[in-house]
Formats: C-alpha cells, sequence, structure tokens
C-alpha cells in the first residue's frame, strides 16, 4: 500500500488547474489590441470568447463520462494539452493574422481544455472532503472565480512589451506547465477513505457522514426532476449574473450616477467578490445545506433587483451590485455538492458536465438579453425587473425540489425500514 497523498495539495493542485482556465474571463484585455492592430472588429474578438465559453459547456457534457472512466489524472492532462496547444495556437493565429485560425484554437481547441479542465478536479475533490464537501469544491472553483484578476495586470505587461502574439506563447507554454503538473498529483483516494479525525468521530458515533439521496449513473440522473430542477436553478442563476457582468458600467452610470472612472473601479472589484463567494458561500452550504443555499441566493436577488432601479446612492449600488456577484460565484460553486448529495458520487463528473450545460446556455442568453431589453425599453430599470422576475421563477424551483428530496427521504428511510 503507497502512501495517501495529504489532500490539501490535492485541493491546491485543482486550483493550479482552475487559475489556468479561469484566465479566459481576462479575454477582453486583448479586445482592443487585437482590433487596433489588425482592424478586426468588436463583434468578430468577442466571439472567439463566445466560442471558448460554447465549447467548454459542450465539452463538460461530453467528456465527463471520459472523467469518470479513466480518472482526473488522464482527463487533467486531455484538459492542459487542449487548453495549452489553444492558447498557443491562438498566438500562430494572430502571427498570420486569421481570424478563422483564432476562432478554432482560443475557441474551439481552448474551449474544450476549458470545460474538462473545469469538470476534472471536482468529484475527485468531492471524495477527498466527506467531511466539507462544500468547502472541497469552492476551493476549486474559487480559483476559476479570481483567475482573471490575477491573469489579467500580466497579460496587459506582456501585451506591451512583447506583443499579443508572443503573449499567446508564452502564456501557452505556462499553463500547459501548471495544468499538467497539477494532473500528475490528482488522484482518487482509497476507496471508503476518510479523514484521520472525522473518521475516528465516525467510528466513535460524534459524527456522521453525509447520506446521499441515491448513487446514480449519469444517465440516469437526467431522467429524474430533480436534474431539471437543479438545471433550470444554475440557469437563471448564471444568466442574470452575465448579464449584469455585461453592462454593469454603463448601468452604473445610469441609474447611480457614477462616472465612468468609478464605474470601472466598480466593476474590478466585482471580481474579488465573484471568486470570495464561491469558497464562502461554499462552505456556508456545509451547515446550512445546499437547498438553504440556494434559495437564500435567489431571495437576497429577488430583493436586490427589485430596488437596484431606485437606488441613486453609488456606494449603495455598489454594494448590492457586489452581493449579487457572491450569489453569482457562490452558484458555481455550491452545485457540484448539490448534485454528490441528490444523486451521489457514483457518476458526479459525468452529472456535473450535463449541469453545466445551463453555463452555455445562460453564456449566450444572458448578455444579449440585457442588450435587447436596454434597446427596446431605452432603460436598464426593466431589465432589472425582468431579471427580479426570473429569479421569482428560480425560488419556487428552489422551493419546489425540497418537496421532491423529502419525498426520496421517505422512500429511503421506508425501505430502510423494511429491509
Amino acid at each position: 500500500m503507497g502512501k495517501t497523498k495529504n489532500r490539501w495539495l490535492i485541493a491546491l493542485a485543482a486550483v493550479g488547474i482552475h487559475i489556468s482556465i479561469g484566465s479566459v474571463y481576462a479575454w477582453s484585455v486583448f479586445t482592443n489590441p487585437l482590433q487596433e492592430t489588425y482592424g478586426w472588429s468588436l463583434s468578430q474578438v468577442s466571439l472567439t470568447f463566445s466560442i471558448a465559453i460554447l465549447f467548454l459547456g459542450l465539452s463538460a457534457a461530453f467528456m465527463g463520462h471520459f472523467v469518470e472512466k479513466y480518472g482526473p489524472r488522464a482527463s487533467g492532462i486531455v484538459a492542459a494539452s487542449f487548453f495549452g496547444l489553444g492558447t498557443i495556437g491562438a498566438g500562430f493565429a494572430v502571427n498570420i493574422e486569421s481570424l478563422m485560425l483564432l476562432y478554432v484554437t482560443y475557441g474551439v481547441l481552448g474551449g474544450i481544455g476549458l470545460g474538462v479542465g473545469y469538470i476534472t478536479p471536482v468529484s475527485t475533490l468531492i471524495k477527498w472532503f466527506p467531511d466539507r464537501r462544500g468547502l472541497a469544491t469552492g476551493l476549486a472553483i474559487m480559483g476559476f472565480g479570481f483567475a482573471a484578476m490575477i491573469a489579467s495586470p500580466i497579460m496587459n505587461n506582456l501585451i506591451s512589451s512583447v506583443g499579443i502574439a508572443n503573449t499567446f506563447y508564452i502564456l501557452g507554454i505556462i499553463y500547459f506547465i501548471v495544468m499538467f503538473s497539477s494532473a500528475l498529483y490528482i488522484e482518487r483516494p482509497p476507496e471508503g477513505w476518510m479523514p484521520e479525525g472525522f473518521k475516528a468521530g465516525v467510528e466513535s458515533g460524534n459524527k456522521k457522514t453525509a447520506t446521499d439521496l441515491a448513487q446514480l449513473s449519469a444517465n440516469e440522473a437526467v431522467k429524474t426532476k430533480r436534474f431539471w430542477y437543479l438545471w433550470v436553478m444554475l440557469f437563471i442563476n448564471i444568466t442574470c449574473g452575465i448579464a449584469i457582468l455585461a453592462v454593469a458600467s454603463p448601468m452604473a452610470q445610469e441609474i447611480a450616477g457614477m462616472s465612468a472612472v468609478a464605474a470601472a473601479t466598480m466593476v474590478g472589484v466585482m471580481g474579488v467578490f465573484n471568486g470570495g463567494g464561491r469558497i464562502a458561500w461554499a462552505s456556508l452550504s456545509d451547515y446550512i445545506g445546499r437547498p438553504n443555499t440556494y434559495t437564500s441566493f435567489f431571495i437576497i436577488q429577488i430583493i436586490a433587483f427589485f430596488l437596484m432601479p431606485s437606488m441613486t446612492s453609488a456606494v449603495l449600488f455598489s454594494i448590492t451590485v457586489y452581493l449579487i456577484m457572491t450569489c453569482y460565484g457562490g452558484g458555481f460553486a455550491a452545485i457540484p455538492a448539490y448534485i454528490g448529495d441528490v444523486f451521489g458520487t457514483k457518476q458526479l463528473g459525468a452529472i456535473h458536465g450535463y449541469i453545466l450545460t445551463a453555463w452555455s446556455c445562460a453564456g449566450l442568453v444572458g448578455p444579449i438579453l440585457a442588450s435587447w431589453i436596454r434597446e427596446v425599453t431605452a432603460s436598464y430599470a426593466t431589465t432589472l425587473y425582468i431579471f427580479a422576475g426570473m429569479f421569482i421563477v428560480a425560488l419556487a424551483v428552489s422551493l419546489i425540489i425540497r418537496v421532491d428530496i423529502n419525498q426520496l427521504k421517505k422512500a429511503n428511510e421506508q425501505q430502510k425500514l423494511a429491509s
């Protein structure tokens, strides 16, 4: 028997993967340099990011079974290869001034690396942290949320000093090394493994292990109502959050009368709350439960979105946006643990991949919907009221899923008594 690895180093390796792929959210740093250097339009450059997010969702859905079958090490190496090659390929595309090749390299290849890399460490981490599922997934997904803050200044400095193409080459090599090294360390714990202190507590009866409602395969999970309840909740949370991210600056200037500089500062700080919300809400979910966590998201955001149109104070408006960002980030971080609670860890990575198609759909719908409503109504206030209405639907779904969960708990108890 080999020595069991340190679960906190496993978590650190997971952060290494997520902090690399999360740099995709710093894509806007390349927008102006690509437009000014090659004469490409804003929509042409922005399409690269949209393609990457689309393929993130698609690859997460289709490669989830690969992650479960071959394990986190193999899937992590696949993710490192695709994302590293996609980023390096983007440098070559820029060198030969080929927009289509940029779409294929950074968009398609990089997007596949994003999706596989995103789901790779999550199901493994949950097995290493049976005592703190929310904390485990929050740690990894926090890295994805904070990545843009770390990557943006580095990208800016590289672009100004070595040029756009060389920036892609350097970043691609660094991402590949970090992700490949992280993938080599990640592995599943031995069957039935528990941390020593927790194991002693379970054996003495002082602590209880998490009792999953079921142990379903991914194909079984998608046939349940519970899966689609989770999908709808995540879709609405991401749609409205992404929309706020897309229009935060002009919205702040229109509603709260903030200056362009103050609004830009607010947008920069939003990343802190997006990342911080992931670890904070996910950790809190270990104590209050995942159903209560998601219901809290929706109650907070219903109130926030209804009140924002009448906020003339820049400080109050900023605080409200930051609160929304914590719920947005927290939704990503709490969903894997919620999946584990409801469907078990049998094929958690594959189920997580299926659920993340909600992200792909929301990435397309959110910014488009916010822009369309603004153009039609000439007001961001209407946009916020519509989003508040969407959160009322999400709140209703978060309450309905509780009924389904309680029914399953009762059925499990009856089955246990009968046996």
